[in-house]
């Protein structure tokens, strides 16, 4: 027997350093033989039980695209753009899939997640900058999230319970998670099924009380249209696809199926029913959202109250417009934003795990690592609140600093899932090849401009006074080099170690 295949030896080299899942957590997938040849694997028949095995991280993965954050930008673009804007929100969600794939590729094939190959591959003080960034996205996300659930706490209790009780409330949902975790990773999942189903149900069931005009949803998905007064939300529409934190949580998620990355037929099997998987998880994420735009665009387009709606709001302006029913429509709202906030927050602390555990090598329980990522997040979200108890309009100052937060951290997860994504010594054969990394990039440069955009118009509205434009100016100049630090590394750096790769496999053979 090789010592590759005996358990108990991959157990202690697994038990060296952090990784995502321990072998006794991984989900066993009925393999394929043990065959080399690409013919062979590619005659393998579709399994219908094999992509059940691994459906579960896709689902979990989309829910980023389902978080508090996305249902405003979608609510407003639907108010303020009536049902132009659905064509964008189409090929925003294709462009994340792209992103997502890639991220699902580059975990397979290597066995090893996004922050633990930053922790290899760039120098410490580069990987530390990496890791504060994607701290500090994750805390960015992590607070609208909350906000989102405690807001719809507040409505099901009928004001009962404050912003800041939802906060607290939600903030204890981690231990619950940890709870479920002690079940396995396909209880966890079936977990997040049902709150991805509630959504679901709950948003269809508003598409079915407002009955949104159908041919204007199906132009305006087929046909593009922009505005100058549409502009702000397709901003927003394109720049909350991309999550930071959601690119280092899928290359670690899929790690949870046992896949032998040294086996080309395993890697292929896997990464081809991952594709099935995260295609139709996205899909169903679209309809979703689809749901929620068309609502408030067939509600609000053309009304005075279209440009003041936010999460805090648009309950109470669709009870005002449609009234009550068998179930009040704002409470069937409450239930859907509940689910949203309660998913996306428990996946953030799952995503807040495998950032600190990869990025600093952090040999801790997983309790503790889920305690600590749960407290960067809770203190200013807990402040927030009680702002947000004595002025809802802060709400709007709020997401527009976050938006902006998480747009300055793109750069910082997109930049190195391409880099390695493309390195030989590190993707072997599965390295993205010159077509699809030259459209991958061109993705992530357009994702960028959207967010620099928004980031130069914020901050060309809210810089005011010398000092504060000196300070500016010195964090973009800091900014943009360690932007092209990433790409000069990417290029330059990524050529020699393919060289170098290349020339150990001829000393090998």
């Amino acid at each position: 027997m090789h010592p590759d295949d005996h358990p108990q030896q991959r157990l202690l080299e697994e038990e060296e350093e952090e990784t995502a899942y321990d072998l006794t957590e991984k989900v066993v997938v009925i393999g394929i033989d043990e065959v080399e040849s690409d013919s062979d694997v590619g005659m393998l028949p579709f399994s219908w039980r094999k992509l059940w095995l691994f459906t579960g991280p896709g689902f979990l993965m989309s829910i980023a695209f389902l978080d508090p954050g996305n249902l405003e930008s979608n609510l407003q673009a639907g108010a303020i753009g009536g049902y132009s804007l659905l064509w964008l929100l189409f090929w925003a969600t294709a462009m994340g899939l792209l992103i997502q794939l890639l991220s699902a590729r580059l975990g397979v094939a290597t066995g090893k997640h996004l922050a633990e190959l930053c922790r290899e591959e760039y120098p410490t003080w580069a990987r530390i900058v990496l890791w504060v960034m994607a701290e500090l996205a994750l805390i960015g996300a992590d607070i609208q999230e909350v906000i989102g659930s405690a807001i719809a706490i507040k409505i099901l209790s009928n004001g009962a319970l404050p912003l800041w009780a939802g906060v607290i409330i939600t903030a204890l949902d981690c231990f619950i998670f940890l709870f479920l975790e002690n079940y396995g990773v396909r209880k966890l999942e079936a977990v997040f099924a049902v709150l991805i189903a509630t959504m679901a149900i709950a948003f269809a069931w508003m598409f079915g009380e407002t009955k949104p005009n159908g041919k204007e949803l199906l132009l305006g998905i087929l046909i593009p249209k922009l505005s100058s007064k549409t502009i702000k939300q397709a901003v927003a529409v394109v720049g909350c696809v991309i999550m930071p934190h959601n690119v280092f949580l899928h290359s670690a998620l899929v790690q949870s199926r046992d896949v032998d990355s040294t086996k080309k037929g395993r890697v292929r099997e896997a990464l081809r029913y991952y594709s099935i998987e995260s295609t139709l998880a996205l899909f169903v994420s679209f309809i979703i959202n689809l749901f929620v735009t068309t609502v408030f665009a067939k509600a609000f387009y053309g009304t005075d109250m279209a440009n003041s709606i936010g999460l805090i709001n648009a309950g109470e302006y669709l009870q005002d417009k449609y009234g009550g029913g068998l179930l009040p429509i704002l409470y069937i709202w409450a239930i859907g934003l509940l689910a949203a906030g309660q998913s996306s927050t428990i996946t953030g602390t799952y995503a807040g795990q495998f950032i600190m555990g990869g990025f600093l090598n952090l040999k801790l329980k997983k309790w503790l690592r889920a305690l600590i990522t749960r407290s960067f997040a809770i203190v200013p979200t807990i402040i927030v609140a009680l702002v947000f108890e004595t002025s809802d309009g802060m709400v709007d100052i709020l997401n527009e600093w976050l938006n902006v937060l998480q747009s300055i951290q793109i750069p910082f997860a997109l930049i190195p899932l391409l880099c390695l994504a493309s390195k030989e010594h590190l993707m072997g054969t599965f390295r993205i090849g010159p077509v699809l990394k030259m459209f991958s990039w061109l993705v992530a440069v357009l994702v960028m401009a959207i967010n620099g955009y928004l980031l130069v118009s914020f901050i060309s509205s809210e810089v005011n006074g010398l000092l504060i434009a000196i300070f500016v100016f010195v964090f973009i100049a800091a900014y943009v080099a360690f932007v092209v630090y990433l790409v000069y590394q990417s290029i330059s750096f990524s050529s020699w170690n393919n060289i170098n790769w290349k020339a150990s496999t001829v000393d090998e053979n």
